[in-house]
């Protein structure tokens, strides 16, 4: 089983491992790495998202307890967060980025597995699972990193929330793909061949992207942050989500915990430049065993 389940999501590290060494061999530029992300975060994955979630079969009996689970240890996981790192007396900046490094997610890595794993289905529901996490995560994550900000004084900056959610691809592609799927009865011919031909670029593309922005020489960092970010990230986050998911199928279980644990988003570095993050934890820990 376990040789089984290693063969299968193998190749998924292996598209990381050359996008790192396209990127270092010097065949591709950084500039092509830059606009190839952008076009992935842009165009491809809201396309896949718009896809699978309005061709989905979304049943509410079982959407609402896994949403319900999935936030629930999100703010579970970043309410210990804020906790130990006051306990410990951390520095503002640090809390930020140890905040972020626990409770988000790299999806485009989520996804891929779910795939892996478990075929188009499994790929439907980790497409759920994402639109619940990219909503829970800018109407929560932003106003708790302003709020540590001491260069706002703990004002929320209500502006820069509405702002990242108007202008945020895949909670507008995911709230068109609700939409689609509870409003239309068919497909849309065309648009959503087209969506499905563009969503199957996203996740090779969004890996080998992933693979190309490490820096392995840059993960030297404080312990603190670091040690508490991988312990709230691969143990406090999978812990809380077995604990809520008693009783749901194998296959949604594990689905949850794919998310609960796959590294941090890489653009949470960008977040906390803008929030007075500490940029440089927050690089090393975004970059944590990918």
């Amino acid at each position: 089983m376990t040789t089984t389940l290693m063969l299968t999501i193998a190749p998924i590290f292996m598209l990381v491992l050359l996008g790192y060494l396209l990127r270092r061999i010097g065949l591709l530029k950084g500039d092509f790495w830059t606009q190839s992300a952008k076009l992935g975060y842009w165009v491809l994955l809201p396309a896949l998202l718009f896809y699978k979630i309005s061709t989905a079969d979304i049943d509410l009996g079982l959407t609402a307890p896994f949403a319900g689970i999935l936030a629930s240890s999100f703010f579970a996981a970043g309410a210990v967060t804020l906790v130990v790192t006051r306990i410990i007396a951390m520095p503002v900046a640090e809390q930020g980025s140890t905040l972020q490094g626990v409770v988000r997610h790299n999806s485009f890595m989520a996804l891929a597995i779910a795939e892996a794993l478990f075929g188009a289905e499994g790929l439907s529901l980790a497409a759920l699972a994402s639109a619940v996490l990219a909503l829970v995560t800018n109407l929560s994550i932003i106003p708790a990193l302003l709020s540590l900000d001491a260069r706002k004084d703990g004002r929320v900056g209500m502006p820069l929330i509405a702002r990242s959610i108007v202008k945020n691809p895949f909670i507008l592609s995911i709230l068109a793909g609700l939409l689609a799927n509870f409003l239309l009865p068919d497909e849309i011919p065309i648009v959503h061949d087209t969506a499905g031909l563009v969503g199957s670029a996203a996740l090779p593309v969004m890996l080998l992207c992933v693979g190309a922005g490490l820096r392995l020489k840059g993960l030297k960092t404080q312990i603190a942050p670091l040690t508490l970010s991988v312990l709230g990230r691969f143990v406090l986050f999978p812990v809380l989500v077995l604990i809520l998911a008693s009783g749901l199928e194998t296959q949604t279980v594990l689905i949850l915990l794919i998310f609960a644990a796959v590294p941090t988003a890489p653009s949470s570095t960008a977040l906390a430049a803008e929030t007075g993050g500490d940029v440089p934890v927050m690089k090393a820990v975004s970059q944590q065993l990918v």
